[in-house]
């Protein structure tokens, strides 16, 4: 295959701004960007999905350029139906660094700050040299202006796209950037950018947008949305990602596969046969986790999520470390616990059970066990010699709930 063809298989391409765009992605040779607002010190997996492009592209002989918006990141992007907070400069520039060092350990590229090039500019040169490109009926009719015609869109965010359109115009002068690559939901700023070159320059670039990768409910992967996957292994651990991606709705897992890694075509519909016919493997599944977790963190973190996975709710669960089971499991409820206390207490005390009724009937109905161990005696008494490294208990109710207590 091309690489326009592998790229629409692996359906990475939502639309592109000129059909004479598919011969220049197949020949190599063109430099282009792709970016983000430092919104957050650390990317999350919808920002991985994107940038993830630029590594495809690179290996078909492109050259990228990754941009993290210390300009745009101050005004903020528009979201469909409010605005976005401001956020402090000194918070803007943490992020970036943060970002910065990340999309360079990750995707091993030049990063850029939109903000070095635009910091000086007055804002009479600014209508002079860039708004006076820009027809407010064209921006009016961009679909993220559009949907807050109604609500109230602010100036600044209304200038947002013109800002962007700069770095285009300025990557172009000062790089030769010719293509801006992003998420579909950035197609009404890509044009815009294209739009102010061929104005100012006469000159013809060009624009290709993804489809947003999302949850199962049809959300994109987000800060603003509440379900951010972080590529800092400190907000999300490596365990929490595999479990996520080997918990993927069957229904989801090749699209993933697609788009999230590497792998060829043959091997991925030799994984949609196994996903089909013995999806209870979760062999597709478990290939997903080793790619991007491998990718993200190293093999070394892969084997150490899949360890802690396969042995955390199995009688294995004392090959593992107290420190790697808190740091696992940092989203169950957690409490401290107190030493020689009995069961009951145990499980009424920290909101396990209502009542010292239910707690016994729970613990009489084989329904409570520490660290994988039944606890059927109403009289046990739980002390630091149950725990893991004397100081861990995963104390679990009925099938499906689970707590973490501490010694302290």
């Amino acid at each position: 295959m091309t690489v326009y063809e592998d790229l629409k298989w692996r359906g990475l391409i939502q639309d592109i701004s000129s059909d004479d765009l598919i011969e220049k992605l197949d020949k190599g040779g063109l430099t282009f960007y792709i970016g983000t607002d430092p919104t957050a010190d650390s990317m999350h997996i919808g920002h991985y999905s994107s940038f993830l492009i630029s590594k495809r592209l690179a290996k078909a002989g492109h050259h990228p350029i990754l941009l993290v918006g210390g300009a745009t990141g101050l005004i903020g992007d528009p979201k469909p139906t409010s605005e976005r907070p401001m956020i402090s400069k000194e918070e803007v520039l943490k992020n970036f660094e943060g970002l910065k060092n990340q999309a360079e350990k990750i995707f091993g590229f030049e990063v850029v700050n939109n903000y070095d090039w635009t910091k000086d500019i007055n804002v009479l040169d600014f209508l002079r040299d860039y708004g006076k490109y820009f027809n407010i009926n064209y921006m009016l009719a961009k679909d993220k202006v559009k949907s807050r015609l109604e609500s109230g869109i602010t100036y600044a965010e209304f200038s947002y796209m013109i800002l962007q359109a700069l770095d285009f115009l300025h990557l172009y002068e000062t790089r030769n950037c010719t293509l801006q690559v992003a998420g579909s939901d950035q197609w009404g700023n890509i044009t815009s950018g294209i739009e102010l070159i061929r104005k100012k320059l006469d000159k013809e670039a060009y624009g290709m947008v993804m489809p947003l990768v999302t949850d199962s409910n049809g959300v994109k992967f987000g800060k603003t949305e509440g379900n951010a996957l972080w590529l800092d292994i400190n907000k999300t651990s490596s365990y929490e990602l595999y479990q996520y991606l080997i918990n993927l709705e069957d229904s989801m897992i090749i699209d993933y596969l697609k788009k999230l890694t590497f792998l060829s075509k043959e091997e991925i519909e030799e994984y949609e046969l196994k996903n089909t016919s013995h999806p209870e493997l979760r062999e597709a599944h478990k290939r997903l986790a080793e790619e991007i977790i491998t990718d993200i963190h190293g093999k070394e973190e892969f084997f150490k999520a899949k360890k802690i996975s396969e042995s955390l709710f199995s009688d294995k669960i004392w090959e593992l470390s107290s420190d790697d089971i808190i740091s696992s499991l940092k989203d169950l409820p957690t409490f401290t616990l107190e030493n020689d206390i009995n069961i009951l207490d145990l499980l009424v005390n920290n909101n396990i059970c209502s009542s010292k009724r239910e707690a016994r009937e729970m613990v009489t109905g084989n329904a409570i066990s520490i660290n994988n161990t039944k606890i059927t005696d109403i009289e046990k008494v739980i002390t630091k010699d149950l725990a893991i490294d004397n100081k861990v208990l995963l104390i679990k109710r009925g099938k499906k709930n689970y707590y973490l207590g501490i010694f302290s």
